[in-house]
Order: C-alpha cells, then sequence, then structure tokens
C-alpha cells in the first residue's frame, strides 16, 4: 500500500511567484540556448575555405582564373603550401617567386624565403603585412584608393597600362603606378612589392587592365612558384594570429550573447519600473568650466602651462584616433602623425612638442593649428 504525501498550498504558490519573478531571465536564457544551437546546427561543417588571393579558390576573393589563364600562356604554375614543400621546390634563374597571405610569415619563414630564392628572377610579395615589412626592409605604404592609377613609368612592360580596385596600395620609393607620393609596383632588398593584390582576384581582374598587368607581373617567366605562407611554419616562440585559434562559430555566438545582455537588462530595468529624477545640489556647465579655466590662465599669464595643456590633450586624443593607446610617447604620436597626413616630421613635432609661445597670439595660433591637424588625421 502506497501513501501519497499532499503538496502544500504554500509550496505550490511559492513556486509559482519564484517564476513570476525570474520569468523574463529565463525567457532569455531559453532564447540565447536556442539561438547558439542554431548557430551551430547552421555553420558549415563541410566543404573548403580558402584565404583570400588563393590560388586554387573559385571565390570572388580568389585567384584561381588567374591561374588557369597563366597555364593556357605556357607559364608553369606550381602551389606551394608550407616551407618546408618550399625548401625542396626547384627555384631557378627562370622562376617568379609569388608571395601571398604574408601575414602568416615569421622571422624564421622569411628568412628561410629569402635565402631559398636568392637564385630567382624575381620575388614578388603581394601587399606584405606591416611587421612583415620590417622584417624585411620594405617601405611602408603611403595611400589607399579605389580609383584608377596609371602605369606612369619608364618601364616598357606597363605602358599605356593601367589599374583599377576597391583597395590599391601605395609605397614609398615605388617605381610604377604612382599615387600620392608612392607607388604600387615598389623594388625593395632583392624583391618586388606589388600592393594590389585585389588586381589579381576573379571578382576585379577584369577591370581596367588588370587581366594584362596581372598576366605581365607573373607570367613575365617560364615557371611560378606561388607560395602561401602556412601558420604551422611558424617557430614556438612566434605568436600565432589570434583569429585563427577561433571556432567559426564565436562570431554569431558573440553577437547571439551581446543581444542576450541587452535583452536582459531590458527586462530587469522595466522590473525597477521608471528612473527617478532628483535635482543635484549645484549643476556647472561643462563651458562655464572652461572658460573659468581660461580665465585663470589668462590672469595669471602663464602661456607655457595652457600651450602644455592644449598640446597634451591634442596627443592624448591623436593617440586614441591612431589607435597607438593612452600611454603612448609623444615621440610615437608624431611618427604616426606624420605617416597618416604627410607632413614634415619636424613641422608636426614643433606643433605637439616645442613651439615657443610668447604671447597671447601665439597661444591662439597653437590652438587653431592643433585643431586643424585634429581634423587632417580624422579625415586624411
Amino acid at each position: 500500500m502506497s501513501t501519497q504525501v499532499p503538496t502544500s498550498p504554500a509550496d505550490s504558490t511559492g513556486r509559482l511567484s519564484w517564476f513570476r519573478r525570474n520569468r523574463p531571465i529565463l525567457y532569455v536564457a531559453l532564447a540565447f540556448v536556442i539561438a547558439v544551437v542554431l548557430a551551430y546546427i547552421a555553420t558549415p561543417k563541410g566543404g573548403e575555405s580558402y584565404a583570400p588571393y588563393d590560388p586554387e579558390s573559385p571565390d570572388p576573393e580568389g585567384t584561381r582564373a588567374l591561374v588557369q589563364v597563366l597555364e593556357e600562356h605556357g607559364v608553369d604554375v606550381e602551389i606551394v603550401r608550407s616551407s618546408k614543400r618550399l625548401e625542396s621546390t626547384e627555384i631557378g634563374q627562370d622562376t617568379t617567386v609569388f608571395v601571398t597571405g604574408t601575414d602568416a610569415l615569421g622571422e624564421d619563414t622569411a628568412s628561410r624565403l629569402r635565402d631559398r630564392t636568392d637564385d630567382a628572377a624575381d620575388l614578388i610579395l603581394a601587399e606584405p603585412a606591416p611587421y612583415v615589412s620590417a622584417m624585411l626592409g620594405i617601405p611602408y605604404a603611403v595611400a589607399q584608393t579605389p580609383e584608377k592609377v596609371e602605369a606612369g613609368c619608364a618601364d616598357q612592360r606597363w605602358e599605356g597600362l593601367s589599374i583599377q580596385a576597391d583597395a590599391v596600395t601605395a609605397y614609398d620609393a615605388g617605381s610604377c603606378f604612382p599615387h600620392e607620393g608612392g607607388a604600387v609596383l615598389a623594388p625593395a632588398e632583392g624583391l618586388t612589392v606589388w600592393g594590389a593584390p585585389q588586381v589579381l582576384t576573379n571578382d576585379q581582374i577584369l577591370r581596367a587592365d588588370n587581366a594584362a598587368v596581372a598576366l605581365r607581373l607573373l607570367g613575365e617567366n617560364d615557371r611560378l612558384v606561388w607560395y602561401v605562407p602556412s601558420l604551422d611554419d611558424l617557430a614556438p616562440d612566434e605568436a600565432h594570429s589570434p583569429s585563427s585559434l577561433l571556432p567559426r562559430w564565436i562570431n554569431p555566438a558573440l553577437w547571439l550573447l551581446l543581444l542576450a545582455v541587452v535583452a536582459f537588462a531590458i527586462a530587469r530595468g522595466r522590473r525597477l519600473g521608471p528612473l527617478a529624477v532628483e535635482p543635484l545640489p549645484v549643476h556647472v556647465r561643462a563651458g562655464e568650466t572652461t572658460r573659468s579655466l581660461g580665465r585663470l590662465y589668462r590672469r595669471s599669464g602663464d602661456r607655457t602651462h595652457a600651450a602644455t595643456t592644449l598640446r597634451q590633450a591634442a596627443r592624448t586624443r591623436l593617440a586614441q584616433r591612431l589607435r597607438l593607446g593612452r600611454e603612448a610617447a609623444p615621440e610615437a604620436v608624431v611618427r604616426a602623425v606624420v605617416q597618416r597626413t604627410g607632413r614634415p616630421d619636424l613641422e608636426v613635432s614643433a606643433l605637439l612638442n616645442d613651439a615657443p609661445i610668447q604671447n597671447d597670439q601665439d597661444l591662439i595660433t597653437l590652438a587653431n593649428a592643433l585643431a586643424a591637424l585634429e581634423e587632417e588625421v580624422r579625415h586624411p
């Protein structure tokens, strides 16, 4: 014989009240779990994923079409995807070595690449990453433009040709396809830098004279070794790209988490009711504070302190705009501003650091010059 224990009405009422109080939280948690499950299910599990400018990729950012055209014109194209494979690849004076995906190069793999291509007819790097440029002594980029760029050089290969892409990078000391103080095709120490890899892609190779330029750039010699560096070749002490270590579903999951947090905040805010506004004892406008400080500085005649404050505030804002961090050194800010605006180094350094202030007119001129410099950095 079994005996049923009656449920207390108080227990049932307590559970119902708990569910009522926490119903928004439960709804948000349930929606988040469902969304994460759907995102995981929707994430493609099979198929190949290619990086931009991959020579075997049929995607708009791939370059399979160019490889096929080069082979039809008699160029022997060999695709190499590891440093070890590159060591065993035949590279002679009839070989052009073209490198895409340079952000996967480290100091060791970059050094081995230079040693291995000493006998090559040409070594071409497609828009190398900034740290790769520093390692190999390549001039830094100076401008980008989606406009058409004419060859504009004495090299007969490019006579009468022009290129056009969504983003074209020019480098200091470049030789052909000049733009804003630099050029897209730039010679460096024993290699060539090509700042317009989008010209080679399946999506943009038919713009302007992109196809002709691509064939003359990579099809000049009988053999082409297309090297795609691998992150697996990096030495143990060389950091991997953070994005390469994350699963593909992490981005949609983070967006869903953000939406869940916003929904939770809205639900909790509605539960607490409208905000109560209480008058503060004293309310001082920011403009009045600024004018009062200005009067104090003027009354004391401390123009040097006022100029120092203006420069420090300008350096802080410029460092944040250029993503250098609030603690960036003044010299680093000056270098970044010079690179962004193209102004002379001495002019920017004097403006941000040590231009003398003799009178009120100099102080006003300094404030206007700093404001103009910030505007130029904001909209170069």
